[in-house]
């Protein structure tokens, strides 16, 4: 299914208010069809289901609730931007229809199918004999190409236009477009070039150019002709009178033709040069355009391949072309992409150097369009509103607002906490972490909260008692996390040992009689030995912690030998080894790997005390 494009998110203002006819109620396959679209929206084929169903069965209500509905998550299938308008033009709609194109090429403005449809619809639903239907048509063209016609494949497009200013006769008009469009980096520019030639040939100059042109063109001609007829003295031979009045024909036919030929061979001459240039930029980039195998947009993913293909075309024409270029390839690639978080994220840092407004557009429409469940680029949304200084409630909704679509995400409950950090409301973020831990999914969940308040209440509001008292309390409900009591443990540690010795113990303690695994034990009961003996001042609690260490550890080689898949010795201390660090916070930075030395790792550990007996 070839479908299309977007820019942004559809609006519908007072001018598309419509008076809605009368209709039955809609049957119930409607409703069930609607009602599978609205539970699961990122089902793509159900939506094709319910299109399907309104378009052949004719339901002018249901299909606009389900096109509207549609089209806010899926605003790039061009294909069903003409079927819901050719829905409408099949009802007499034609003011409503017209609307409907033009909300689709407001959200795909570089769907050159789109804007080839529009334009054939107004043509057909014009008055001929209406003296600004002219007029009209001829600005929808130069909208269109304005939108489209610096896309690479927007070939299509320019043909039509041209095709309809010679339908008027409007020669010059034809000229003028020509020049447009063979500076432009087109699939068919070499085609352009040839029917551009093929039109100079075959009209005379004064219609295909404007009089203006004209008149120089003729001058410069005439005047070339006449440089050779000077005389020795450096004047002209030829009476001031004789030369060509302008745009008056020459009374000698043959000196006519001559002219005439002249001034095309001219005109073709002078826009030889533009299509060499023209020619260079096109090869610079036609092994990236032949990459591109499906430029429309679907829900299937894309082959690797042309993910990469994007990604090194996009750096080129960064690197090579102008600003007006990248972003028509953003566009063009973001049709393709429009599901690739990765392209939108690059968009939108590339825009944040040119336009505020630009990267604003960029991320909105990403975030509340086609990744409303992607939560990096949100992220940087966020951050993005933050450091314009002036937009800290759009980043405090833009947070919010993907908590409530994704629950229970905890980058995203830790970044609302660091931005009211970051503003100095101290409270709020203690508020926002408690919450995190009453609405906890499970007691994992509760105790990793508990660890970043803890870490909030000791390191910002300089609180050591109140992150105490959330740790024990999180312990309480939470007896087998490691990393609770290796945190309360750090809290211990990071006051005067000496004078907070029984604390430090206690905490020891309390970890030794909890329900941890058995490695787990073994891991602070070895800590709790280096303690003592780096800091303790009684021998007899250094000898007990020893034999209390050496008792769990025959205990796990007992375990170890009776089990029927056990690692040999050295496994098992390499696994030890890395429960250990894997164990160690890391949130009050240091302790756990370096701040005691390096006596955290079981091998070290042997260094100092033997091994149990075996």
């Amino acid at each position: 299914m070839e479908d299309g494009m977007e820019l942004e998110e559809p609006a519908r203002d007072g001018s598309q208010e419509i008076s809605l006819p009368t209709e039955p109620t809609p049957p119930s396959e409607f409703e069930k069809l609607f009602k599978i679209c609205e539970d699961s929206p990122e089902d793509f084929n159900a939506w094709v289901s319910l299109l399907q169903y309104v378009e052949q069965e004719n339901l002018l209500l249901p299909a606009r609730k389900s096109f509207d509905v549609f089209f806010l998550r899926y605003p790039y299938c061009y294909g069903y931007w003409k079927k819901y308008a050719d829905m409408e033009k099949k009802h007499g709609n034609l003011q409503v229809s017209e609307e409907v194109y033009r909300r689709g090429l407001q959200a795909i403005p570089l769907s050159v199918d789109l804007w080839l449809h529009y334009l054939t619809f107004i043509k057909e639903n014009s008055d001929p004999n209406d003296p600004e239907t002219e007029g009209r048509i001829r600005a929808s063209y130069e909208h269109a190409v304005l939108a489209a016609g610096t896309d690479f494949r927007s070939d299509r497009l320019w043909e039509s236009y041209i095709s309809w200013e010679t339908e008027q006769q409007k020669l010059a008009n034809v000229t003028t477009i020509y020049d447009r469009v063979l500076g432009i980096p087109t699939q068919l520019y070499s085609q352009h070039f040839q029917r551009f030639k093929d039109h100079v040939q075959g009209n005379h100059p004064k219609y295909f150019l404007s009089e203006e042109e004209f008149v120089q063109l003729r001058l410069e001609l005439s005047k070339s002709s006449l440089s050779g007829m000077v005389g020795e003295d450096g004047e002209s031979n030829v009476p001031q009178e004789e030369l060509p009045p302008g745009t008056e024909d020459l009374a000698d036919p043959a000196k006519r033709v001559t002219e005439i030929e002249n001034m095309r061979h001219k005109v073709i001459e002078v826009r030889q040069e533009v299509f060499n240039h023209n020619e260079h930029e096109v090869s610079k980039r036609w092994s990236f355009e032949e990459g591109i195998k499906r430029p429309y947009f679907h829900v299937k993913a894309l082959e690797r391949t042309q993910l990469n293909n994007w990604k090194e075309y996009l750096d080129f024409e960064i690197e090579n072309g102008t600003p007006e270029r990248v972003v028509v390839l953003f566009e063009r690639c973001l049709i393709a992409c429009a599901l690739y978080e990765e392209f939108w994220i690059k968009y939108a840092k590339y825009l944040e150097g040119f336009s505020t407004d630009g990267a604003r557009h960029v991320y909105k429409k990403a975030c509340s369009i086609h990744l409303p469940k992607k939560p990096a680029i949100h992220l940087l949304w966020a951050a993005f509103e933050e450091q314009q200084g002036k937009n800290i409630n759009s980043a405090r909704g833009i947070l919010k607002a993907l908590e409530e679509t994704i629950p229970n995400l905890a980058m995203v409950r830790l970044r609302r906490v660091s931005l009211e950090r970051r503003r100095g409301n101290l409270d709020e973020a203690e508020a926002l972490l408690k919450e995190g831990m009453e609405t906890a999914n499970n007691e994992m969940e509760s105790s990793f909260y508990a660890v970043k308040l803890a870490r909030h209440l000791v390191k910002v509001q300089r609180s050591l008692s109140k992150a105490k008292k959330v740790l024990l309390d999180a312990i309480e409900k939470d007896q087998t996390s490691s990393r609770l009591y290796l945190n309360l443990l750090e809290l211990e540690f990071s006051g005067d040992v000496m004078q907070n010795q029984a604390e430090i113990l206690a905490c020891f303690d309390r970890a030794l009689r909890s329900p941890l695994s058995l490695d787990s034990r073994i891991i602070f009961s070895q800590r709790k030995v280096e303690f003592l003996e780096d800091f303790g001042s009684d021998i007899n609690a250094l000898v007990a912690a020893y034999e209390e260490q050496q008792k769990l550890q025959k205990e796990s080689d007992s375990l170890k030998r009776t089990a029927e898949n056990g690692y040999d010795r050295w496994e098992r201390k390499r696994h030890i080894s890395a429960l250990c660090c894997s164990q160690t916070p890391s949130i009050y930075g240091g302790w756990g790997q370096n701040s005691w030395g390096q006596y955290n790792q079981y091998a070290q550990y042997n260094q100092y005390y033997p091994p149990p007996p075996t």
